[in-house]
């Protein structure tokens, strides 16, 4: 009847209705952390390890790439490279489904929230000067990612006999500081030749040294009955040695063949042979105090440029903010105010600068 069919299209009209709806559903991430209960026993979750049973480990998987070899001080032994350091866990008490909060995989918090491994660098001797990453990001799954990068000052044994072709080889050991292997147990993301490929592609700055390679060695060490997880990141690099060999190498065979070939000389032409190294001698002293003076000239040119530059920044911000209809460029040089904010009154301070060239 036709009361039956205004019935059916009514209530597929809501049908309709309905879907649009929960097809316009909006979701954010304040849904997924009020279901996960963070927000309120955020002080609980950073105490202690997130595992169920306290007889598992926590797998922490390590990625460590090379980004530059920024020095190498050997007279302190000392390892100065640029890394990036990746690690991930798995949080055993978060998880939640995508599908639920429309499509959300992952989310991002303070990375005080959540409970972190102790990792540490063995070799590190100064603390990494810039700050840690703030946050760390929540996949659905409970697996915690946290990305550093590091300015590692390490120490590192060197041996310079072989100078300049020597080859270093510099150890980056990662463990726990208090939790043993059966608390944390480390696991390398890249085997030693996907990370020597990666370190390829990815390294810019190496100083004066060619990176070779980067080995990965995962162990157990045992320290007064203390067995703990290790990784230990070997780092092999070869100093480029062309730059020596031009600059010092070769002037010192230089003169010894010299030196050696004045024996085939008699003793009559042994002045002449004085007279000629003298002024060689004269010529090369000439040629280094010349190189000096244009370097000198060189930089004093580069410090009044930017001193020129810094003055004209400075009157720029004053005609800003400071006194802007007293200040104005004249038609050789900058003239400046500065305003006595103390006292309502304006002072005429003219700053001594030179003429724009």
């Amino acid at each position: 009847s036709g009361r039956e069919l205004m019935m059916l299209a009514g209530f597929l009209f809501l049908l309709l209705l309905t879907d649009g709806e929960s097809s316009e559903r909006i979701c954010s991430y304040q849904d997924v952390l009020d279901y996960l209960n963070l927000t309120t026993n955020k002080d609980m979750l950073s105490l202690t390890r997130p595992v169920k049973n306290y007889k598992y480990a926590t797998n922490v998987t390590l990625d460590v790439l090379l980004y530059g070899i920024l020095d190498v001080v050997k007279k302190e032994q000392q390892l100065v490279p640029y890394a990036w350091i990746d690690m991930w866990w798995k949080n055993e008490f978060i998880s939640w489904d995508p599908e639920e909060f429309c499509g959300i995989k992952n989310v991002s918090l303070p990375a005080e929230i959540l409970w972190k491994p102790d990792i540490t660098i063995q070799e590190m001797i100064e603390n990494d000067k810039a700050p840690p990453s703030p946050y760390l990001s929540v996949q659905y799954n409970g697996e915690i990612i946290l990305t550093n990068d590091k300015v590692l000052v390490s120490t590192c044994r060197m041996h310079v006999y072989k100078f300049p072709f020597d080859i270093q080889s510099c150890n980056l050991t990662f463990k726990s500081v208090i939790h043993t292997v059966d608390e944390i147990l480390l696991v390398e993301n890249y085997d030693s030749k996907r990370t020597t490929e990666l370190t390829h592609t990815l390294i810019q700055t190496q100083y004066e040294w060619l990176f070779i390679n980067m080995t990965v060695t995962n162990k157990t060490i045992d320290l007064f009955d203390f067995r703990q997880s290790v990784i230990i990141y070997t780092i092999t690099m070869r100093r480029r040695s062309a730059l020596y060999i031009v600059n010092f190498v070769l002037p010192i065979l230089f003169f010894l063949c010299l030196d050696l070939a004045s024996f085939l000389l008699s003793d009559s032409g042994a002045v002449y042979c004085i007279g000629i190294f003298s002024l060689m001698m004269l010529s090369l002293l000439e040629t280094i105090v010349v190189i000096h003076l244009l370097n000198k000239d060189a930089a004093s040119e580069e410090n009044e440029t930017d001193q020129d530059k810094s003055l004209s920044e400075v009157c720029e911000e004053r005609q800003r903010k400071v006194c802007p209809r007293n200040c104005f460029r004249g038609a050789e040089k900058w003239i400046c105010c500065a305003c006595n904010v103390s006292s309502g009154k304006t002072t005429s301070e003219l700053l001594s600068v030179k003429k724009f060239e």
